[in-house]
């Protein structure tokens, strides 16, 4: 596995920066109150949503500070996210240590808390999704060190006698005239009592010597070895752990439990009934640790009330799905399709894309330590303004009472984002329950690994209905689509600018770019008694595969090779495109180089979050089974901060795609109830299942996008394609069910 990368010049940015999106400039001060000395930069956000200057006599404290540079030189960052995984503990370190001039070997990361000084520059929260941390954070991060770079520079110049301009930085210390030279942490206390310049030049892009350099990850050596504290690690003095258990079909209530049952287990401390998502109850069980929570549990003889919720059955569900596939919904695009009826060739095709769990490595958990007048809590999260929020509410306190420590987290992919606070609430509830029985003291809510692939908020299952019209050289004349789920967005507080006329903008994301198409698409928003939440990539996981199969199949069609038919269906309007599949079939050999017996090219290409990804795979049937062996991957996202990174991401983005297509790979309802528990009967990738991959970057110094999350949607259609051109028949479903697979009408 490599990473191509490469870095290139352009124009230099402007030298007043005036923030993102025609927002104001961000407002920077010093933090007061700094312990051990050194310089401290504090960030003020007065208003979610919007960017303003602070007022100069308004301190932030210490707590908010985004940067210290402590006397003995070292540089802490402040990540305003959360690292579960994507790398933001070093991306984001390398953009304020470029601007800096720092010492590589001397920058540390730490985790931010909740504070409204971490708001997303553009979100007006804090928040990690959507594979914004670094496109979002780009300019903001690298202000801060061109900031302090100029403090740090004009504490030496006063030192000396100088101007500024007779000084320069590098690695960490500032030269000057006569062979004079200080490290930043000496020159730090001095640097702290000047101004915080309002205007400041950040580098030309040739000139970076870190942005863009593959930078092992900060994180590395404590994960590696087993010393890094996540969510799950965190224990506090006199805690105590719980588990709850949660009715079996959403929103249902407890109808009868055996309290003494579980009391009688030893070290369970307490039994108590609780409020659960969506409505229903459920029954907590403390404990002085996992094991004796988890078998009182067990022993709690339940008995449920499903009486006033509804029971979704994965199959009635489908067919009512591909029923309402056929009629007209909410025209989210138009277009004219009257060539359609007179078509002289026609594909007509269905594709049903399951429920999905997200199944990150560490399951759900948070401490909760709830007091009279205030709450503590220690927690994975992805919505830190929102949980802070909602923990707030639920304990009956003012946000400013909450304290939210980010810890790091084993994976999320969207779970640990919950609009509603699903778990987090949870343990509120569970520590209020606790405490009113007169008992206190941490809680520690855990929720095993069966909790959690039961426990909700899936990616949607869809249906899709595709009907196109190609004429005798098999030119796409006209294009009728229905995408037929749940809305994810609706009541979220993404709602007023993501849903337009009742259509969520992420069940349609992808569909119809970069080709130039004739395509009206509707769609019909479900609804159904299963909670649902973005998944990696979102809208992309199923947008993509309906896509890039059906252009494949066109190309079949049409007789053209379907690299060759995908650019000319793209033209001259998306270069990025172009530059990725091109890097792609090149790297690949594709059409060049001879493949082994039984083997076949597939071929994909979607953008999601403003990157671009092309894969062309090498795939086979072994044993009846599709088999993957080779993938290229060419990336377009701009500015690559940190290519090591970029290449990680991909290859785990490709991995997870590659478990959607897995047999298994599928959350399925009966009668209400999840019938997947574990990973068991819930199929993940594992690494025996890794092709080989080699990940390659289009240069460019444009301002990065996004590339959490670009790496997984045209991964399973590439794969899908190849099969196609070895079976002679088309996957309309994840997982692959060979059997499924139609020819073309």
């Amino acid at each position: 596995m490599r990473t191509e990368w490469m870095n290139t010049q352009v124009a230099p940015e402007p030298a007043t920066l005036s923030g993102q999106g025609g927002m104001s400039r961000r407002g920077f001060l010093k933090a007061t109150g700094a312990v051990g000395g050194g310089l401290v930069l504090g960030f003020f956000v007065p208003g979610a949503g919007r960017l303003a200057l602070a007022q100069p006599d308004k301190p932030v404290s210490a707590p908010n500070a985004f940067l210290r540079i402590a006397p003995d030189n070292t540089v802490t960052v402040s990540i305003n996210r959360l690292e579960f995984g994507q790398g933001v503990h070093t991306s984001l370190p390398m953009l304020i240590a470029e601007e800096l001039d720092a010492d590589w070997t001397a920058m540390q990361a730490t985790l931010a808390p909740a504070d409204s000084a971490y708001k997303d520059p553009a979100f007006g929260m804090q928040m990690t999704g959507g594979s914004n941390s670094v496109k979002n954070s780009f300019v903001q991060y690298r202000e801060i060190g061109a900031r302090a770079r100029a403090m740090l520079v004009a504490a030496a110049a006063q030192q000396w006698n100088v101007t500024p301009d007779q000084c320069r930085t590098d690695k960490g210390m500032v030269y000057g005239p006569g062979d004079r030279k200080a490290s930043y942490g000496e020159l730090a206390e001095s640097a702290m009592k000047l101004p915080v310049p309002e205007k400041v030049s950040l580098k030309d892009p040739k000139d970076f010597r870190i942005i863009g350099k593959p930078t092992p990850r900060l994180d590395a050596r404590e994960k590696s070895s087993g010393k890094q504290q996540f969510g799950i690690d965190a224990s506090v003095p006199g805690m105590k752990v719980a588990v709850v258990a949660h009715p079996p079909v959403f929103g249902a209530k407890v109808a009868k439990f055996d309290a003494a049952k579980a009391r009688a287990i030893k070290g369970v401390v307490d039994v108590l009934e609780v409020p659960t998502d969506r409505g229903g109850t459920g029954i907590a069980v403390i404990a002085d640790g996992y094991w004796p929570a988890k078998q009182g549990r067990e022993a709690l003889g339940l008995e449920w009330d499903t009486s006033a919720v509804e029971k979704v059955s994965s199959d009635r569900q489908f067919a009512a799905y591909r029923e309402l596939a056929k009629k007209p919904g909410i025209v989210a695009r138009d277009a004219d399709i009257s060539r359609l009826a007179k078509a002289p060739k026609k594909i007509t095709a269905e594709f049903e894309f399951p429920y999905l769990a997200h199944a990150p490595m560490e399951p759900l958990n948070c401490v909760v330590d709830l007091k009279a007048d205030s709450c503590t809590v220690w927690a994975g999260s992805q919505f830190q303004t929102v949980d802070q929020g909602a923990i707030a509410k639920t304990a009956g306190l003012k946000p400013e009472q909450v304290t939210l420590n980010t810890m790091m987290a084993g994976g999320g992919f969207g779970r640990r984002a919950v609009p509603t606070s699903d778990y987090i609430v949870e343990a509120v509830n569970v520590a209020k329950a606790y405490r009113a029985t007169g008992k206190s003291g941490p809680v520690k809510l855990i929720w095993s690994r069966e909790d959690d692939i039961k426990g909700g908020y899936y990616r949607p299952a869809h249906v899709h209905r595709a009907e196109i019209g190609l004429d005798a050289k098999g030119n796409i004349l006209a294009w009728n689509h229905t995408i037929v789920g749940q809305s994810i967005l609706t009541g979220t507080p993404f709602e007023p600018f993501m849903v337009k006329n009742g259509v969520d903008a992420t069940m349609v994301e992808g569909m119809g770019e970069p080709y130039e198409v004739p395509l009206r698409l509707s769609v019909h928003n479900a609804k159904a008694n299963v909670p649902v939440l973005w998944w990696r990539s979102v809208g992309s996981t199923h947008t993509a595969f309906v896509m890039e199969t059906l252009i494949d199949e066109a190309a079949k069609i049409a007789n053209v090779d379907p690299v060759a038919y995908r650019k000319k269906l793209i033209g001259d309007k998306h270069p990025r495109h172009l530059a990725a599949l091109d890097l792609a079939v090149a790297r690949s050999g594709y059409g060049k180089a001879s493949l082994p017996k039984g083997r076949a090219w597939g071929v994909a290409l979607h953008e999601s979050f403003q990157s671009v990804v092309a894969y062309v795979v090498e795939a086979s049937i072994e044993k009846g089974v599709p088999k993957l062996h080779k993938v290229t991957a060419a990336v377009h996202c701009n500015q690559a901060v940190n290519p090591l990174s970029i290449e990680a991401q991909v290859q785990g983005a490709a991995l997870m795609a590659l478990g959607t297509t897995l047999p298994g790979a599928a959350i399925t309802l009966k009668d209400g109830v999840v019938q997947q528990q574990n990973f068991s009967d819930y199929t993940v990738a594992r690494m025996p299942d890794m092709p080989q991959i080699a990940v390659h970057i289009v240069p460019s110094g444009d301002a990065p996008t996004g590339m959490g999350e670009p790496g997984l949607p045209p991964l399973a259609p590439a794969f899908a394609n190849a099969v196609a051109k070895l079976t002679g028949k088309r996957l309309r479903k994840l997982p692959f069910e060979l059997n499924a697979g139609s020819k073309t009408v």
